[in-house]
């Protein structure tokens, strides 16, 4: 097979800006909350719902986005999402009123949950199997430079005075108007047009990727898994029992990726810099730290998510995530707020993260759904990840103010244990498997079937 790196790579790349859209519009907010706080006069609850308010539209965006991308295309709605991303940029950043500011940030979520179904799902489509993970993990490495980019934006923004906070938002009108020019260039998901019987288009874009013989055979097993009266799966066929170990694995693993607790880290990372005495200046500071070590350790991962598999990464993370959780939480517990023991294990965790559930969650939902239904079961995966997200980002700093700092660590802790469990009795290892020979093994399949067992022993 005969692979052409650098068109998988440059039309994996310009979906991947999505990701970094993703990235930045989540995180951009951290660096504004102390700004954001004193000119809308917020007290803790309200700072948890101004914060997790792109959250809800998150939410909406997730639960339609796949069906809309089965139907019109992923690179259409693709399209929309990049329009969305700096309508929101400047909206949220020229906001006068805290409802303003919260339907703009809504409408940045939209476009965050459109990314996150549709960009993963896009790559893992033109993607050769031995590949796919690689090339999936493109789109987590973006989302964790988007983080860093809006941390290091937010820091050089910080200058400005009293009104940064505007231009730190509307800074991410640059990617988004980049994201959109540069979606022209790359074609439609060749599985997509199999569905829509354009046979012949699909067949140009594999031959493209990988050659006449891998086009043929990609044609053949693709149009295989798509043989019925209708072949593009509604959400009810979604909920069908043949699929609900695949629907299982989907929503736990988009939710435990989220109740890991690292998303408290990217958004709220300058805020507990503060709980740790330190200015803002100083906690800006400390937060691009984090963001760089998150990028550091996601190329880690694509270096060896193809070779070590998915599950063994996810363990590694799961495992250290709970012990910097206990340690954090030992620290605070002790008073310890000011120790460098702090500020490096609050770097350290999301490391951790990075190495493991980031790429490698996002990886497995593209791969583990059918052909059939994969627009509306990663709807289904993304909108439970993204409620996990608006649970845990509206609920930690009231968690904070009711239990503590110390208690609240521990309990994403007892998380992380409980998810490394489930991970490893559960979770079939998928690397090197075609995304049509996946769907044979797991589509009727449970975790007590010989041909899932078969999959597991070669983690």
């Amino acid at each position: 097979m005969k692979i052409n790196y650098s068109y998988l790579l440059t039309i994996s790349m310009v979906t991947a800006l999505g990701g970094l859209l993703f990235g930045f519009d989540i995180s951009v907010i951290s660096g504004a909350i102390p700004f954001l706080q004193e000119f809308f006069g917020l007290n803790e609850t309200l700072k948890g719902w101004v914060v997790s308010s792109a959250l809800i539209g998150c939410i909406i965006g997730a639960s339609y986005t796949g069906r809309l991308g089965d139907r019109f295309g992923r690179k259409k709605i693709l399209l929309i999402t990049s329009l969305l991303f700096g309508i929101s940029a400047i909206g949220s950043g020229f906001s006068n009123t805290i409802s303003a500011f919260v339907f703009y940030r809504i409408l940045g979520g939209l476009a965050v949950g459109g990314a996150s179904v549709l960009a993963p799902v896009y790559i893992a489509e033109v993607s050769p199997a031995h590949l796919r993970g690689r090339m999936v993990s493109i789109n987590q490495l973006t989302i964790v430079i988007g983080i860093s980019l809006a941390y290091y934006s937010n820091w050089f923004i910080l200058d400005i005075g009293e009104n940064a906070w505007r231009w730190m938002f509307a800074a991410e009108a640059i990617p988004s108007l980049l994201f959109l020019g540069s979606l022209f260039i790359i074609p439609e998901s060749p599985r997509w047009l199999v569905a829509r019987e354009n046979d012949h288009q699909a067949q140009s874009i594999l031959e493209r990727i990988a050659g006449a013989d891998f086009a043929a055979k990609e044609l053949v097993e693709i149009k295989a898994s798509l043989k019925g009266n209708e072949k593009r799966g509604t959400l009810k066929d979604a909920f069908k029992k043949k699929y609900a170990f695949i629907l299982f694995l989907g929503i736990f693993l988009a939710v435990f990726q989220q109740w890991s607790g690292v998303n408290v880290i990217f958004f709220y990372a300058p805020d507990i810099f503060a709980k740790a005495n330190l200015g803002v200046d100083s906690a800006l500071f400390q937060t691009t730290l984090v963001g760089l070590t998150n990028v550091v350790f996601t190329i880690f991962a694509m270096q060896v998510i193809d070779k070590m598999g998915r599950k063994k990464l996810m363990l590694i993370g799961a495992a250290g995530m709970a012990v910097c959780y206990i340690i954090i939480g030992l620290l605070f517990s002790f008073g310890r707020t000011t120790d460098w023991l702090l500020l490096s294990f609050i770097i350290i965790t999301p490391a951790f993260f990075a190495f493991g559930l980031g790429p490698t969650v996002w990886v497995v939902l593209s791969e583990i759904f059918p052909n059939k239904i994969r627009g509306a079961a990663m709807s289904i995966a993304t909108f439970s990840l993204w409620v996990a997200s608006y649970l845990l980002t509206l609920t930690f700093p009231i968690l904070v103010e009711w239990l503590n700092a110390a208690n609240t660590f521990w309990i994403y802790a007892i998380i992380c244990v409980i998810g490394f469990w489930i991970i490893l009795k559960f979770l079939p290892e998928t690397k090197e498997i075609s995304l049509e020979q996946l769907e044979k093994i797991l589509v009727k399949k449970d975790p007590e079937n010989p041909d899932t067992r078969e999959i597991q022993s070669q983690d």
